[in-house]
């Protein structure tokens, strides 16, 4: 499959603080790519980047053959973006909105009107569209500005933060239509801070953490670099040093983790090796405040790779 998006050596900097840098990534054609990290890892920063919203220091951004930082005006006609803020007008309706961003785009009338009933029809949004924006839900306004992202046809759609602020419901809903763009032949390249949420759509997703990429491959094959079931045990400040010494010495324990006061162990069969735990902190007389047995998540991953939890931000 051939790559649509190339990405080399990307840097970019901020007086003294480095935001990105120096990645490399490959995107598929047809894929659906997340992009995942916590929040201040940049991420927004590297798509504000490949959407030609931002230039960048060093390094070099292909997208389906055109050059992000010498072919900008060529890179435009290739993609489609939504911002974490969106970009519809609240005062017009829903399809004000589709007419005006194709005509933008240089659309003619017809080819306008045309794409505008696809769009509605795509994005199931029939009963708002005649609507001013400032009625809509959350997720009326989130399907219509994936709408206007994809009113002149890209061959790539970026997507940051889509779902931010939507309840459930409407979140998978909107996952919904964005696999339904996939299937359509776009190559969709989505950043998220929502661990579900790229398990559930990426064929192949990048870990972002300070700038730098400390993992790509797809959901799966990065949960599976985490061999066996993950024991977190709890413990007080106390007992953390004796804890740590005593699972050393445990056979079916692989690799030993240490939080503060807790202590994760990466054990080949976890339903086997939990007695086995239970009984050694019962003979020697360790006290536990928590214990919890599960497999590998993409959290884990990122544990494991930068020594902290995804959810705890910058």
């Amino acid at each position: 499959m051939e790559n649509i998006v190339t990405i080399t050596n990307l840097k970019k900097q901020f007086g003294t603080n480095t935001a990105v840098d120096g990645i490399d990534l490959q995107v598929r054609q047809g894929e659906i790519f997340g992009f995942l990290g916590p929040n201040g890892a940049g991420k927004t920063t590297t798509l504000r980047m490949l959407t030609t919203l931002l230039s960048f220091d060093e390094g070099e951004v292909i997208i389906n053959g055109y050059n992000v930082a010498t072919q900008s005006h060529l890179v435009r006609k290739q993609i489609g973006y939504v911002g974490q803020k969106g970009g519809s007008d609240n005062s017009a309706t829903g399809r004000e909105n589709l007419l005006l961003q194709g005509r933008l785009y240089g659309l003619s009338k017809q080819e306008t009107k045309q794409e505008t009933d696809k769009l509605i029809e795509v994005f199931a949004l029939e009963d708002c569209i005649d609507r001013f924006v400032k009625t809509y839900s959350g997720g009326q306004q989130r399907r219509l500005e994936v709408a206007l992202g994809m009113m002149n046809q890209p061959k790539v759609l970026f997507l940051d933060e889509p779902t931010t602020g939507l309840d459930p419901q409407n979140r998978a809903n909107l996952w919904t239509q964005i696999q339904k763009l996939n299937e359509m032949g776009v190559t969709i390249f989505i950043t998220s801070h929502y661990l579900e949420e790229v398990d559930f759509l990426a064929h192949r997703l990048a870990i972002m953490d300070k700038g730098k990429i400390v993992a790509v491959d797809t959901p799966t094959a990065l949960k599976q670099q985490i061999s066996g079931e993950i024991v977190d045990i709890g413990f007080d400040h106390t007992t953390h040093h004796q804890v740590v010494t005593q699972f050393n010495d445990l056979e079916f324990v692989r690799e030993i983790s240490k939080e503060e006061n807790r202590v994760r162990l990466y054990v080949e069969n976890g339903p086997t090796a939990l007695p086995h735990i239970l009984r050694l902190l019962d003979e020697k007389s360790i006290p536990l405040d928590t214990l919890k047995l599960s497999i590998p998540t993409l959290n884990d991953v990122f544990l494991k790779k930068t020594g902290r939890n995804l959810r705890e931000g910058k």
